[in-house]
């Protein structure tokens, strides 16, 4: 419905004994199951077009991949305390914006230039850091392109899906996914992403504002523990 799985499901494997690498490598790999499921019920009901989301793919890759790289070689330090802070603004900035997503409006960047810089710092930032990535995708587009709220969680899953391949190619190529817990995760995420979907689109703002609020909260509150404590 408003993403942030991750909240749930990272400390769940951490909490039953699973080594940090192989917890977050196999929280990736299930968690991709959820977003392509998501994305492709998203596809179905029309709410974005593969075609016209190409270059946001791409980009979105190329940044990943970038991404995943740098993660190996430098510090997260400067990003556990800035991200609090941007979520805090975009919360706030939803707050305020009571009309925000609610229906389509005129976009106030090109969509060619959105997708090479969008796409490329959040598909960087997936593969370095993901805490609030879909939160991140779904304001820019609602606030950038001018998208109703409904079709911009359709497209975040979309890239989502995107940069969640390569941050799993990277960890099986290091051999950290537990293939078969993280098969029967994958389950669980395709058959729950495909009823949040259902519910999303059925309910539409009136479901998604006040969740994605709440992921966008939950997100800050864990970040910020991780950080002092």
């Amino acid at each position: 419905i408003a993403g942030g799985g991750g909240l749930i499901t990272l400390p769940t494997l951490l909490s039953v004994g699973i080594p940090p690498q192989l917890a977050l490598g196999t929280n990736k790999f299930q968690g991709t199951f959820g977003s392509c499921t998501a994305a492709i019920y998203y596809h179905q009901k029309n709410l974005f077009d593969v075609r016209k989301e190409l270059l946001g793919i791409l980009f979105t890759f190329i940044g990943a991949a970038i991404g995943t790289w740098a993660v190996q070689h430098m510090h997260t330090e400067i990003l556990n305390t800035l991200i609090p802070l941007l979520l805090l603004l975009i919360a706030v900035y939803t707050i305020f914006s009571p009309s925000l997503g609610k229906l389509q409006t005129r976009p106030r960047m090109n969509a060619a230039l959105f997708y090479l810089v969008i796409g490329l710092a959040l598909g960087f930032y997936d593969g370095f850091f993901g805490p609030g990535t879909g939160t991140f995708w779904a304001i820019s587009y609602m606030v950038l392109m001018g998208f109703e709220i409904t079709r911009a969680t359709g497209s975040t899953k979309l890239m989502n899906f995107t940069s969640n391949i390569v941050s799993v190619a990277v960890f099986a190529l290091g051999g950290s996914i537990l293939l078969l817990q993280g098969l029967i995760m994958a389950a669980g995420q395709t058959l729950g992403a495909q009823l949040g979907a259902r519910f999303a689109v059925k309910k539409g703002i009136h479901i998604i504002r006040p969740l994605f609020l709440l992921v966008v909260f939950a997100t800050i509150a864990r970040l910020l523990y991780l950080r002092f404590f």
